[in-house]
């Protein structure tokens, strides 16, 4: 899964920046030496922050917890090594015990615990837990995937992405309890770094994230919603991030606001961390010491499906025409061949991936719209947003053009990011109104963040004619079921996040048949 990035080559310039973060990812390599406290004694419940798992594979997963009896003040612990005994087990009450161990909760990592288990039976439901001090966590489930080789009959899925906490409650994961899902994807915006928008509820402090220990009692913050704890603890998670997950627009080391690149080199190491921290990740992504951190992964669900989770943010050049802002046009830096997205590397990794693959189905779970999207401006005149996909279209044009030339078999795109649903058909040529589409695209709303101008984004719906849906007026995600004949996404919505207790419904659904490119409602 590694791959080539790690090795990749820092220019002097880079290297200079990256040298601002060393002391705080130095931690990520050296530790701080604790001794262990072989019997804790913990003042509050210790797993306050529930557990979740992730990472399937056909032998295993990991499993997360954290250590934390005060955990929007920092964790509460002591700064010792806490033992944590971990049990798997194919029954909810623990009486067939499969797998156990004891695991370290240091505290450079904040308490928290990535274990990984293997040696499991393919495709089949388990139960874990963890035990510290007398304490027991709550009781997760969740699966393993089904042999690379196995033809499993069906996969069914959500898409999440943009939860602003203080801007409603996250009812949408109540709803995905009954939705008999194998995994939850999440495309980013996990957390909010600031402050925008009405306030349905507040987060632990009004200040924004800048700190290692700001960005900890955010993540905090986030995981005691209880609908959100539900959810982690019923299936596993697929997750990257976004931009909020670290700050609003950021490109790469290069932020989007008056921060030097030094300050928010150190800053992102900090997110980064915490991210990693808070997250069902395996210990390949472990933040490096210079502060960046190994995020797409590849899984496969037997020869069904091939889920290609990507990155947009860590290595993506700095916004086109930056110092035009965000909504630009007549930019000829956007059109340049080194205006990469994902870069180079993770680009190689993901050709690698789709042409390499026996799945029927390939699918890219990433941020934004990969679709163009021309707005129209004050002056009659067409606009376009460079911190999506628009701003990087040689980048779109060559991982589209690799679909279509090497005959990529049924491409899934799945995104979020736009607080809208968009339905929309990828095609190599998008000029060409009657082009046929070589790929299909799914962009969910947000689980709660505000969403964008309805009636301007409506208004140049005929602009853009291979958007086929769209939709900004509802929160929620996307359910996806997935057989060897077809792909159908319902549009799943909540009444009113300022709610707790919305209900939920399905606004459309559009399938995609084997074979055939574009969704049908």
């Amino acid at each position: 899964m590694r791959g080539s990035m790690d090795r990749e080559q820092l220019n002097p310039a880079r290297r200079r920046l990256l040298q601002a973060v060393a002391g705080l990812a130095g931690l990520a390599v050296t530790g701080n030496g604790a001794r262990l406290l072989a019997r804790p004694n913990f003042q509050s419940y210790p797993f306050a922050l529930g557990v979740a798992s992730g990472e399937p594979s056909a032998e295993g997963f990991v499993l997360w917890t954290r250590l934390a009896p005060d955990p929007l003040h920092g964790g509460g612990m002591p700064p010792l090594d806490v033992p944590v005994e971990w049990q798997v087990a194919d029954d909810e009450n623990f009486a067939r015990i499969v797998r156990r161990g004891v695991a370290i909760a240091a505290p450079e990592w904040a308490h928290s615990l990535h274990v990984e288990v293997d040696g499991l039976a393919s495709d089949r439901w388990y139960f874990y837990r963890f035990l510290s001090g007398g304490a027991a966590s709550p009781i997760g489930r969740t699966r393993t995937l089904p042999a690379r080789a196995a033809p499993a009959a069906r996969l069914r899925l959500a898409v999440a992405s943009c939860q602003h906490f203080e801007q409603g409650y996250f009812s949408a994961y109540r709803h995905m309890l009954d939705d008999d899902l194998d995994c939850i994807v999440h495309v980013g915006d996990y957390i909010y770094e600031g402050s925008w928008g009405a306030q349905v509820r507040v987060h632990e402090s009004p200040r924004g994230a800048f700190t290692l220990d700001d960005y900890r009692n955010r993540h905090a913050c986030y995981k005691r919603d209880v609908d959100l704890a539900a959810a982690h603890a019923a299936y596993p998670w697929l997750v990257t991030w976004d931009d909020h997950d670290v700050a609003n627009d950021y490109a790469g080391l290069v932020p989007n606001d008056a921060e030097s690149v030094f300050e928010f080199a150190r800053r992102r190491a900090a997110a980064y961390r915490a991210w990693y921290e808070h997250m069902p990740l395996r210990g390949v992504h472990r933040p490096r010491a210079d502060g960046g951190m190994w995020m797409q992964g590849r899984y496969d669900f037997g020869t069904l499906a091939r889920i290609n989770l990507l990155d947009d943010r860590q290595y993506r050049m700095p916004h086109p025409c930056a110092e035009r802002g965000t909504m630009v046009r007549g930019c000829a830096q956007r059109f340049a061949a080194s205006q990469t997205l994902l870069g180079s590397d993770q680009e190689s990794w993901l050709e690698q991936g789709l042409t390499g693959s026996a799945a029927r189905w390939n699918v890219l779970a990433q941020q934004t719209l990969i679709a163009p999207f021309e707005s129209r401006a004050v002056d009659g005149g067409y606009d376009v947003w460079t911190d999506g996909w628009d701003g990087y279209p040689a980048a779109r044009a060559q991982l589209l053009g690799t679909i279509a030339q090497r005959g990529v078999r049924n491409v899934i795109a799945l995104g979020g990011d736009m607080h809208a649903f968009y339905v929309s058909d990828l095609k190599t040529n998008f000029d060409d109104a009657d082009a046929a589409p070589i790929a299909t695209e799914f962009v969910g709303t947000s689980i709660t963040s505000h969403d964008v101008d309805h009636d301007a984004v409506s208004r140049d719906l005929p602009h853009n004619p291979h958007i086929r849906y769209f939709e900004s007026r509802w929160r929620g995600y996307l359910r996806c079921e997935i057989t060897p004949q077809s792909w159908r996404t319902d549009l799943r919505i909540v009444d009113n996040v300022e709610n707790v207790a919305s209900q939920s419904s399905t606004l459309a659904t559009f399938h995609v048949e084997d074979g055939r490119a574009g969704a049908q409602s």
